[in-house]
């Protein structure tokens, strides 16, 4: 499970870097078709929408706290916080992994506001 930790780790950060966050061919071979997220905002997103929000979001990387439970076979919970460097939030993550023939792809994400303090 190390190694899948350090890949799920990697993944985790390319949605937060711009190289990555933003590029399609990333966003569909890292979102699962099926993929949807609660956003910190309340905003529900898809795979389709994530593509297209393309405004710069800076936070700490290394991602602080990250931890990664294994469910079931091939099913992977990650959680972290995620800090925005401009100092004007953080949030509880967590994401929900599928293991596939192509490897791990993201099924499901929330964002929770986290008072900071």
């Amino acid at each position: 499970m190390a190694r899948d930790e350090d890949g799920l780790r990697s993944l985790e950060e390319s949605l937060w870097r711009a190289e990555t966050r933003y590029d399609a061919a990333h966003v569909a071979a890292t979102f699962h078709p099926d993929f949807f997220e609660f956003g910190q905002s309340g905003a529900t997103w898809t795979r389709d929408t994530m593509a297209l929000d393309g405004g710069p979001v800076e936070v700490e990387l290394p991602l602080p706290e990250l931890r990664v439970h294994e469910v079931a076979d091939g099913v992977v919970l990650t959680h972290y916080v995620s800090r925005k460097l401009d100092g004007s939030g953080a949030a509880n993550r967590t994401s929900l992994w599928l293991r596939t023939g192509d490897g791990w792809r993201l099924r499901f994400h929330q964002g929770t506001p986290r008072p900071e303090g």
